[in-house]
């Protein structure tokens, strides 16, 4: 049965059990020969390492488990040792990756450091500088042996962002100048409460968080004894004596609240010693107790006394605070508003550029009234020529309708030319119609000659319809023949 992994392993994904083989080695070589599983096997280690000590299982100084460094050596050897596969071999050259990653920095260099790290070029790592020169000189082959681990503490840059976010956050809500100073040992309590910790940070822990948030950030000024959170857009450097002043006072007023709840318990510690005396019998100590007891009634009637006077003065340093903030403004938008009047010039400034304003509108519609008045003579369009345009149109359309009506007749004429004309003294075949000769011819020419004309007149009343055979008067229009009965009454 194999053994269960350790509890800092399973601190990460990427430790598997199938990939403890190549992590635990010495893959220091493969940084040439297979640089995509060196980059895999530094990136496990290093994410590995920040997050068991933001757990606090990398252990660290007398004070507690530390969450923002972590310290090499053979105590962190032996904490990642397991029994299968023994010590991590390439834990140096994690270490250096990771520095020239900056993703670790030396603990002392970060201290010292004036500026922020992440504006540095270069990290001087100590104990491989002669290492580095003896690579220069090829004494040593770095792509295939593995450095010692040496002893020394470094930050974790990821833990450190992090926690610094996190304790920005918490104090965001601190607008009040009062507000934002703290006691030294008062601050490093908040800040273990933002982390969620459940104790205080380590003195190494806390001034790393305490340069970070100053140098790196500009979020805080601080000294021995205060810290002051800076507002927005506060560019101070060092603390003020008033600042040194409210911070004393929180101070004072902090520890006397701690005296007063221990007289507090006191004096009902002593109280219910007296009752147990009285019930012994023992007078001598009941009398003690209840001497001690009201020793400690007159101390803490005097520290309540204290402290509500010091709470009196807090308050009113608070509200003195607001009034020096609220001047402040107020000086601030009072030069603002002066700047803004001097640009508009003044009060007769705008009254007389108003004056002109108007002079210079009227002027403009002066302008436009007399060129309407110019222009309301002036026609853009020849009446005449449109006139005549239009006669011309008229005409055309005349004529055109005459001589469709010309040629209808034309057309209604030759129609009636190819009409079959009626045989003289000879009956129709068809018809049987006999055509009587009783009449001279004289008049049969000229009962055609009427026919003729009444015809004509009725094809010009509907040029557009000649007539359809049928019987008319005195004459018949057939497929057979055609025939004109000329008989007289």
């Amino acid at each position: 049965m194999r053994e269960p992994l350790p509890s800092i392993l399973s601190q990460d994904d990427q430790f598997r059990r199938a990939r403890l083989p190549s992590l635990y080695s010495d893959f220091t070589t493969q940084r040439n020969s297979n640089p995509d599983g060196f980059a895999a096997n530094t990136t496990a280690w290093i994410s590995l390492l920040s997050k068991a000590a933001n757990a606090g299982l990398l252990g660290g100084s007398r004070d507690g488990p530390d969450t923002l460094s972590l310290e090499t050596g053979q105590e962190l050897l032996q904490r990642l040792q397991t029994k299968e596969w023994g010590r991590p071999l390439a834990i140096a050259t994690v270490i250096d990756e990771a520095v020239s990653q900056r993703q670790m920095t030396p603990y002392s260099d970060f201290l010292k450091a004036r500026n922020s790290f992440e504006k540095r070029n270069w990290t001087v790592r100590p104990w491989w500088l002669l290492s580095w020169g003896l690579r220069k000189l090829g004494a040593i082959d770095r792509s295939t042996t593995a450095e010692k681990l040496p002893l020394g503490r470094f930050v974790l840059i990821h833990n450190i962002e992090e926690a610094g976010n996190k304790i920005l956050n918490y104090f965001e809500d601190g607008s009040n100048l009062v507000d934002r100073i703290y006691p030294m040992s008062k601050f490093k309590t908040e800040i273990a409460k933002a982390l969620s910790l459940g104790h205080d940070l380590t003195e190494s822990d806390g001034k790393v968080m305490l340069t970070y948030l100053a140098r790196d950030r500009s979020a805080i000024v601080y000294d021995d004894q205060t810290v002051k959170i800076q507002a927005r857009g506060e560019s101070s450097s060092t603390l003020s004596d008033e600042d040194r002043t409210i911070s004393s006072l929180k101070s004072l007023i902090s520890s006397l609240n701690e005296q007063i709840v221990q007289l507090n318990a006191k004096i009902l510690s002593l109280s219910e010693n007296a009752q147990k005396f009285v019930v012994g019998n023992n007078r001598v100590s009941a009398l003690a107790s209840l001497r001690s007891k009201k020793l400690n009634e007159t101390v803490l009637s005097q520290r309540s006394v204290t402290l509500h006077q010091l709470e009196d003065v807090y308050s009113k340093i608070g509200q003195a605070a607001d009034q020096v903030a609220i001047v402040r403004v107020m000086e601030a938008s009072t030069g603002v508003l002066q700047k803004l009047h001097a640009q508009a010039g003044g009060v007769d400034h705008v009254e007389d550029l108003a004056e002109r304003l108007r002079d210079e509108m009227s002027k403009v519609d002066e302008t436009n009234t007399a060129m309407e008045a110019a222009n309301s003579g002036i026609s853009l369009i020849d009446e005449d020529a449109v006139e005549e345009e239009l006669q011309i149109m008229e005409s055309q359309a005349k004529a055109d309708r005459e001589e469709e009506d010309v040629r209808a007749t034309e057309a209604q004429l030759a129609g009636i030319d190819d009409l079959p004309k009626v045989p003289k003294n000879k009956s129709s075949p068809a018809s049987g119609v006999q055509i009587a000769s009783s009449r001279p011819s004289s008049e049969v020419e000229d009962s055609l000659g009427a026919a003729s004309i009444h015809a004509l007149e009725r094809l010009s009343l509907d040029a557009t319809k000649p007539p359809a055979p049928k019987v008319k008067g005195n004459y018949v229009d057939s497929n057979e023949g055609f025939a004109i009965n000329l008989a007289g009454s």
